[in-house]
């Protein structure tokens, strides 16, 4: 009967047969033309042949017995992780007595965490414990999002001679929540911004350039000469300025497109997942501001749309509706997306759009819907350099193949300029960035929009 999963991720009801290693299947191969040779040259010695293969038999049951019988086998895994980063996953085992000269293993795991869908390691002899025990791991790196499965394990140990092996293969249920990455936001840079910066612990009225009238400041160099108090310097016979209370309590949407072209990697991950953790790490920064944050995400239709939360206490909720944004095959309706959206608020707010403009026709609609939508509110557009097209536009002519290939990236680069160039004439705030760069930009420009106070 084979063994039956445990939920705590232990294989119970373990039996491992005897199989012979690849040196033992060597001295077979070797050993059995010098049979032959043997047999044809003393035809009475023909005995000689069948006898060194019995004994060979009994070398590898002998030494398999001798690699001992599995006892436990118990998975060392986390429950959750984020997407990107760098995890174990391992097993603690257990055997009976015996003598091992080597014990490997391979864990069946879900393509979200391993691209191959199997995590090989060598286990080592855990010296503190005590003999029988062997422990091991092997890393991961979570690609995708999602609720990923260690369904399987599969053990193999040799004996000290290493003619004979036990193997063991038995399923597990183990499941690990893959989340968005925060790493952004548990930053120490972002973690000092926020406790040195305007917008951020300090208990106080905070000063900026919204609208509500503040107090008068003495005129310092630097300062917009639009907010100098004419009448108030008059009487004092010295210049002062105007300084406004920082607005809070605006509308923030970060709207993320989820259909395929921002399912495409970038570096080892979707965009979406590098757009999520930009919005989320933003998002963390407005909530500390004393802004209301909502997230959208839509593809060819509207797929999730949270309340607005208005305190960081209630990030995770954010983080929650982030984690389900799924990967969708389809092309983005921007027209109804947008149109839904509009529909929703109620007031002045700032949208963040993530999006990839990979389609010229779908870059038309989404410009146009985008257009609509910049009327009454504040629109930052978002959007991930694309590496891998600046590679093949650069790329020396080699050949005809490679010259073709340039020149459709190029193309490609120029449809771009074109929509990021309508966008900003719009009126739009677009930032085009590495990935690695987009979440610090998104920040400096939603801080620029709340000094402004542009939203209310």
């Amino acid at each position: 009967m084979p063994p039956g999963p445990d939920p705590q991720g232990q294989a119970t009801g373990l039996s491992a047969p005897i199989v012979p290693t690849a040196r033992a299947v060597v001295l077979l191969v070797v050993a059995a033309p010098l049979a032959l040779v043997v047999a044809a040259s003393a035809p009475a010695l023909w005995i000689v042949a069948p006898f060194l293969g019995l004994v060979l038999l009994a070398l590898i049951v002998a030494d398999g017995l001798l690699a001992g019988r599995l006892l436990a086998l118990d998975l060392k895994a986390p429950d959750d992780i984020e997407v990107g980063e760098a995890g174990r996953l391992g097993l603690v085992v257990r055997f009976a007595r015996g003598r091992r000269s080597r014990v490997e293993a391979a864990l069946a795991c879900d393509p979200r965490l391993v691209e191959e869908g199997r995590c090989l390691f060598v286990l080592d002899h855990d010296e503190e414990t005590g003999e029988g025990q062997w422990l091991g791991a092997g890393r991961i790196t979570p690609n995708r999002r999602g609720t990923a499965q260690v369904g399987g394990a599969w053990l193999r140990w040799r004996g000290p001679l290493g003619l004979g092996a036990r193997q063991f293969a038995g399923p597990l249920a183990h499941e690990i929540r893959i989340w968005p990455n925060l790493a952004q936001v548990r930053s120490p840079t972002l973690q000092t911004f926020l406790r040195d910066s305007q917008v951020g612990l300090v208990a106080r009225r905070l000063r900026g350039e919204g609208t509500q009238f503040e107090a008068l400041a003495e005129y310092q160099s630097g300062m917009d000469r639009r907010r100098i108090d004419w009448k108030a310097s008059a009487r004092h016979a010295h210049l002062y300025a105007k300084e406004y209370e920082t607005e809070r309590n605006n509308q923030v949407v970060f709207a993320l497109d989820c259909s395929q072209p921002m399912c495409e990697p970038v570096a080892g991950m979707p965009r979406l997942d590098r757009a999520v953790s930009a919005a989320l790490a933003t998002a963390y920064v407005a909530l500390r501001g004393g802004d209301r944050v909502s997230l959208y995400g839509f593809a060819a239709r509207p797929e999730v749309r949270t309340p607005f939360v208005a305190a960081s206490g209630a990030f995770h909720r954010l983080q929650r509706a982030a984690a389900g944004l799924d990967y969708r095959p389809e092309q983005a309706n921007y027209t109804l997306a947008l149109a839904t959206l509009a529909g929703t608020l109620q007031r002045r707010s700032l949208i963040v759009i993530f999006a990839d403009f990979t389609d010229l026709t779908g870059a038309e609609l989404m410009v146009e819907s985008i257009a609509r939508l910049a009327s009454k509110h504040v629109v930052i557009v978002v959007t991930m350099v694309d590496e891998e097209l600046d590679d093949l536009s650069a790329a020396e002519p080699g050949d005809i193949a490679v010259l073709s290939q340039a020149v459709a990236a190029d193309l490609l680069l120029r449809q771009r300029t074109l929509v990021t160039e309508r966008l900003r004439r719009l009126g739009v705030d677009v930032i085009e960035a590495p990935h690695e760069a987009i979440g610090t930009r998104l920040i400096d420009a939603y801080l620029q929009v709340k000094r402004k106070g542009a939203i209310g």
